[in-house]
């Protein structure tokens, strides 16, 4: 009975070492085959991405530039969100780049652009919004969007968590250019868009 209870913990102890052996193989190879899809452009530095600090968000608008009742009425809801919001009845231009997280950045409006432009494949529009103001500008723009669909997302300098990951869309969901994002670490600054 003693000889099968030691064969019977040897097998045990055997059995045990070879499940950590797989286990820490495998989870090797998952790592080493993780880290080879990472996309183009990305470095080691990208895993910082993961749990990034948010520092300001974009509310973008999107429509058809190639029709006009639907190209007025996007500029019409534009400049509705700007009366609603805006000091005087207006926002200030926005003089960052598009995608630069800018903490601490007030309120702002950038150009209208009717073809495409950065990752966004059709006409569209972005207003610049802090965290303390995500609630009320979205809310906003979510009640009165009407037939225009609506992009929000997070600015951290993480441009592909921000725009994929993390980004919502209310109305229909449009395609992005992923290769257009540069920007892979927290707090990074996009080069200006072409």
């Amino acid at each position: 009975s003693s000889g099968i209870n030691a064969e019977y913990g040897e097998l045990l102890l055997f059995s045990s070492i070879m499940v950590v052996v797989a286990v820490a193989h495998y989870s090797n190879y998952d790592y080493e085959h993780m880290m080879s899809q990472i996309p183009f452009g990305y470095t080691m530095d990208s895993a910082s991405c993961e749990n990034a600090t948010i520092y300001s968000y974009h509310i973008h608008v999107l429509f058809w530039a190639s029709n006009a009742n639907h190209t007025a009425g996007a500029i019409k809801l534009r400049n509705q969100f700007i009366q609603q919001f805006g000091k005087d009845g207006d926002i200030d231009n926005c003089t960052i780049v598009p995608g630069d997280p800018a903490p601490g950045h007030h309120m702002c409006k950038y150009p209208i652009r009717l073809e495409h432009f950065g990752p966004f494949l059709t006409a569209q529009y972005a207003f610049f919004v802090q965290p303390q103001q995500l609630q009320v500008t979205s809310a906003w723009m979510l009640q009165h969007r009407g037939i225009y669909d609506v992009f929000i997302h997070p600015n951290s300098g993480c441009e592909t968590n921000d725009h994929i990951s993390w980004a919502v869309f209310s109305g229909n969901t449009w395609p992005l250019d992923a290769t257009k994002m540069t920007c892979h670490y927290p707090g990074c600054v996009p080069k200006p868009h072409n």
